[in-house]
């Protein structure tokens, strides 16, 4: 789980959002509105589907693309629970909430790098036969 979470508003555009998670290397932000109960969460599958209805990223808001019927974990959550609340969801980010504050984020990418090893993770070397 990641506990630097990167926390955007809901009046950002797309394009600052996706710049901001670019700088960050990582696939979602959590969305937070003071004048809206709860929170929400914009992926890149979000900002990527906006832009191929050909919307344009300067103009459209995260508040109009954000998810907000999230699935919260806890941190006594185990990967397992974690993995099949993301199979069953369809989604591949899982916000951690404890006392009602974000604790961090768990992306399905965060799991597979605790299930794999070492090993596995090296470059394969490409071959001719």
């Amino acid at each position: 789980m990641s506990q630097l979470v990167l926390t955007i508003g809901p009046a950002h555009t797309l394009r600052q959002a996706a710049r901001m998670m670019s700088e960050r290397h990582i696939g979602a932000a959590v969305v937070a509105d003071q004048e809206h109960a709860g929170i929400g969460i914009l992926t890149e599958r979000d900002i990527l589907n906006s832009v191929a209805a050909g919307e344009d990223p300067d103009a459209e808001l995260v508040a109009q693309h954000r998810t907000e019927d999230l699935t919260y974990a806890t941190p006594d959550w185990t990967l397992e629970d974690a993995a099949s609340a993301m199979m069953r969801g369809g989604f591949r980010h899982l916000v951690v909430l404890e006392d009602h504050d974000v604790a961090g984020l768990l992306s399905m990418r965060d799991i597979v790098r605790c299930w794999t090893s070492v090993d596995a993770v090296k470059p394969a070397v490409a071959t001719s036969a």
